[in-house]
């Protein structure tokens, strides 16, 4: 009887497989793969000669290598101080506790331009606190720490929520020291999880330009982001020249995904095996 019913679900089972992946597939390449596709015509539209002339122009390259250099720093301090959060708020009780956990939310609710006016009323030329950074590449270090702030909390948290206390009493028992033990059992635990939330940060970073464009000053050669870059060749008149510039952009972050991918296979290839 259960033999007999299974064939009979078998092939609506079937059809709503087929009509799932058929709608993802859809919805993917309505949302994503097809406006890639059209920034990449885009920026070949006059070759890819100018192309690549464009791309590398002394002021994209300049914009380039600071988005980089930034977004690098961001990712790493995010890694450490966001594993960090994640630790206190999960292993730590503390009065405020839920106000910390909304606060971490809030760069993902706020417009990013609203960002950059905050923290250009607070360490601008009109500081209270008699901070001014305003216009210089610390505050687009600040501006990206701000933005990318949750990243790292949210994807380490759930996995330390989850994580089996009772192994760690068990090291600590038989006399491993609380830095043994981290290094031992949590990390390794945590560690794909990391991983994602700073090639997150990484990819957000690169990409940011509301909170980027009041603070930052956007000077050529100077403060000016690959994002800001961008926004000013639109601005100009100059399309192609800004999608030459985003498609490098895209590509950097596709390759920093697809190597962030592949250690996160080899770090957790043991628990498939």
């Amino acid at each position: 009887m259960s033999l007999t019913r299974s064939k009979r679900t078998r092939p609506s089972e079937g059809a709503a497989g087929a009509l799932s992946l058929g709608f993802t597939t859809a919805f993917l390449s309505v949302i994503v793969i097809l406006p890639i596709a059209a920034l990449v015509w885009a920026s070949r539209k006059d070759g890819l000669h100018q192309f690549w002339a464009v791309a590398t122009a002394p002021e994209a390259v300049s914009a380039l290598k600071l988005s980089l250099g930034t977004a690098v720093i961001v990712a790493v301090v995010n890694a450490v101080l966001g594993t960090i959060t994640a630790w206190v708020l999960v292993r730590d009780e503390f009065r405020g506790k839920r106000v910390v956990n909304s606060v971490i939310d809030l760069p993902f609710a706020l417009p990013t331009i609203v960002a950059g006016l905050t923290l250009l009323a607070l360490y601008g030329p009109a500081s209270p606190v008699g901070v001014n950074v305003g216009f210089t590449r610390t505050a687009i270090v600040l501006a990206l720490l701000f933005v990318t702030l949750p990243f790292v909390v949210r994807t380490v948290q759930p996995v330390l929520l989850e994580l089996d206390r009772e192994t760690e009493e068990a090291a600590r028992s038989l006399g491993a020291s609380e830095l043994r033990v981290f290094r031992s059992i949590v990390l390794p635990n945590i560690l794909p999880g990391i991983l994602s939330g700073t090639v997150l940060a990484f990819a957000r970073a690169v990409g940011e330009i509301g909170a980027l464009v009041l603070i930052s000053g956007n000077l050529p050669f100077k403060t000016e982001v690959a994002s800001v870059y961008v926004f000013n060749r639109i601005q100009s008149g100059d399309e192609t020249g800004a999608a030459a510039v985003a498609v490098v952009m895209l590509l950097i972050s596709f390759a920093m995904l697809l190597a962030i991918g592949g250690i996160r296979f080899l770090v957790t290839r043991h628990e498939r095996a």
